[in-house]
This record gives C-alpha cells, structure tokens and sequence, in this order.
C-alpha cells in the first residue's frame, strides 16, 4: 500500500507521475533523452544501464520494467538476466561490461568511481560521452529507484504487463505518460 495516496490502478512510477504531473514531465524527458534518443550506446545497452542499476538497488519495478525495454530492443530476455546477476560473465561486449562496471559504482556512491575504472572503459573503446551518458544513466535510476520504493508504489507481478510496458517503451520512449 503506497504511503501516500496515489491514484489508484497505475503502477510503479507512473503513480508518482501522475500525482505531481509537473514533476513528472522533466523527469520523463530526463529518461527519454537518457534512453531513447540516438547516441554513442544503443538504447538496449543504455536500458541494460537502467536495469543494471535498478536490480542493484532492489527496484523490482524499475529492474522489471526497464529489462522488458532491453528485452524488446534486444531481442533477448536471457542476456538482460545475465546483466541483473552477473554482468562480468554476461554475453555483452568488453566494453559494455566496463561501463556497467562504473555504473555499479555510481550505483553505491559517485566516489566510488575510480580512475583504473575509466581507464578500463576507455581502453575498451568507450568514449567521454559514453562514460559520461553511463554515471548519468546511473545516477538518474538511484533517483528512479528510490521515488518509486520510496512512496511504496503498486508493483505488479504480472510478467506479460512488463514485456507489453517494455515494448511499448522501446518503440515510443518515455515523454508520453503511460497507456
């Protein structure tokens, strides 16, 4: 039961989001510039980011969510589950895995980030913008994470209204509040 009165029937963050719809709106277009729109990474490793650093902190709606989105965009639910428990081993790139690296990092506490973890990034081929767009990603779900567990947001268990939810979300991003 959610510690405030949310609009009932929507789940997770869209309950925040529809309570404070002016809150709501930066923080879509925050996450829609983050994972959707063109850049360095493609939006599958940018939403495995997102994933990566919600099942860290024990998001079950964002973890869920948003590995349903890397699920759509990449064509495989096993390598998101992979990530979630053990990115090092994970079928991804060398590349990706650094970066996922640092994210974890950012995900316990900004310094924790250290310089032999971009130099790893780096030597692996991420660029400035990609180690940039990573912290970022990173830093932005802990904010994600704890708005959604922090209000006590209704998360359903349903796994088919998460792969529709992920489909939708890799198709159409994330400005437009949830159908």
């Amino acid at each position: 039961m959610p510690h405030i009165a949310l609009p009932e029937g929507l789940p997770g963050i869209s309950a925040g989001f529809a309570f404070r719809p002016e809150t709501a709106k930066p923080m879509r277009e925050l996450a829609h510039i983050l994972l959707h729109e063109p850049g360095m990474l493609t939006p599958g490793e940018r939403e495995l980011i997102a994933t990566s650093v919600s099942a860290r902190n024990d998001c079950y709606f964002c973890q869920t969510s948003h590995g349903a989105a890397a699920a759509a965009h990449l064509g495989s639910e096993e390598v998101v589950q992979k990530v979630k428990v053990d990115p090092e081993n994970a079928p991804v790139s060398a590349k990706l895995k650094a970066l996922l690296n640092i994210a974890g990092k950012v995900q316990i506490g900004g310094k924790n980030v250290s310089e032999e973890d971009i130099a790893r990034a780096r030597a692996l081929g991420a660029t400035d913008l990609e180690i940039h767009d990573t912290v970022l990603i990173a830093a932005a779900f802990c904010m994600y994470n704890r708005y959604v567990d922090g209000l006590a947001t209704w998360q359903p268990q349903d796994p088919s209204m998460y792969a529709q939810m992920g489909k939708r979300l890799a198709e159409h991003g994330y400005r437009d509040p949830s159908r």
